[in-house]
């Protein structure tokens, strides 16, 4: 049987969208902990999984928590207060998650663990909870710098876009498009919301009507739900066009770019296509170190490359008004 979810108008009236970093968290790392789960993410996952192995970040507390079959702890998920919140107003609302909410989390998450094995630090989620989840919050900052800053301003550019796509769907022909559009599992009949292949049932009560649906840039072919008592459920489905985010194209700076700002620095924005330190700019273009550095330092100061922190090194990305550029003169 699919598990379903009815609406009344009033509840219809509440469906939104929510453009969640910490669902991008979640769903990305469930893919650096599957390889070969989804082959679209293959350049950014050979990317950042050395980077995030070399910071210990694939076998911490995050990954703590993601050991269990086919469920992760609903408090990483709060519930998205605005249409797009930051990183930080979410990490705030999982270093508040109440303490019933927590337990209740924490005793289903031990029941789906195939071994009834557990990490050491989902003990101590339980017996420290507030320093634990301070311990959690800054890990997941960290991972975020390192695996999803860099490419940032392409996926949020994505997860608008198909927001955007989503909401004239609804404008145009109404909600049982937009819900019959959004996943092969996903359908919608006389005011009633079917989900095929869900482990958990998705409810609601009286104080949460509505539903939240939250695209995502690694969830691909999968949809995730959320529900807890008292929150507003939530729907990640897997964005339009992903491969377009992370897909390979070899580097061809462009004539009429570098005419404008120089032949260096077009040939360091091509090779930006991929987020990148000033040593593997350097070996890939044959321009020094310092060369490079100060390059990229002009290109920053016009707003078009980004600098994330990874460690102990640097990874500079492209922005969208980079991007923006390069198109235009294709």
């Amino acid at each position: 049987m699919p598990a379903t979810l009815s609406f009344t108008a009033e509840e219809l009236a509440l469906v939104r969208f929510s453009v969640s970093p910490m669902w991008q968290v979640v769903t990305s790392f469930r893919v650096l902990s599957q390889p070969g789960l989804y082959p679209v993410h293959g350049p950014w996952f050979d990317q950042v999984r050395p980077r995030l192995a070399a910071a210990g970040l694939l076998t911490g507390r995050l990954a703590a928590l993601f050991q269990a079959e086919r469920y992760i702890p609903d408090f990483l998920n709060p519930v998205p207060g605005a249409a797009g919140p930051s990183l930080a107003d979410e990490l705030a609302a999982v270093r508040a998650t109440p303490e019933h909410h927590l337990s209740a989390d924490l005793d289903y998450y031990d029941s789906r663990l195939a071994d009834r094995s557990r990490a050491p630090f989902v003990d101590r989620l339980r017996t420290h909870r507030d320093a634990a989840l301070s311990e959690l919050t800054g890990e997941i900052e960290q991972y975020f710098q390192i695996a999803l800053a860099p490419y940032w301003a392409r996926i949020r550019t994505l997860l608008d876009a198909d927001v955007y796509h989503r909401a004239r769907q609804v404008a145009e022909y109404g909600a049982a498009r937009l819900f019959n559009e959004l996943h092969p599992d996903v359908s919608w009949n006389s005011g009633t919301l079917q989900m095929l292949h869900r482990q958990r049932v998705l409810c609601r009560d009286d104080n949460a009507p509505g539903l939240i649906l939250v695209p995502s840039a690694f969830a691909w072919n999968k949809i995730l739900t959320r529900a807890a008592p008292g929150d507003v459920p939530q729907l990640c489905y897997g964005a339009r066009g992903v491969g377009t985010v992370f897909a390979r194209r070899a580097p061809e700076p462009s004539e009429a770019v570098a005419a404008v700002i120089g032949r260096s620095r077009a040939l360091l924005l091509a090779e930006l296509e991929s987020p990148a330190s000033t040593t593997e700019l350097a070996a890939r273009t044959g321009m020094s170190a310092g060369g490079v550095s100060e390059h990229l330092t002009a290109l920053r100061g016009a707003g078009m490359v980004s600098a994330h922190r990874a460690g102990r090194s640097v990874l500079y990305a492209r922005t969208s008004v980079a991007d923006s550029l390069l198109a235009a003169a294709v």
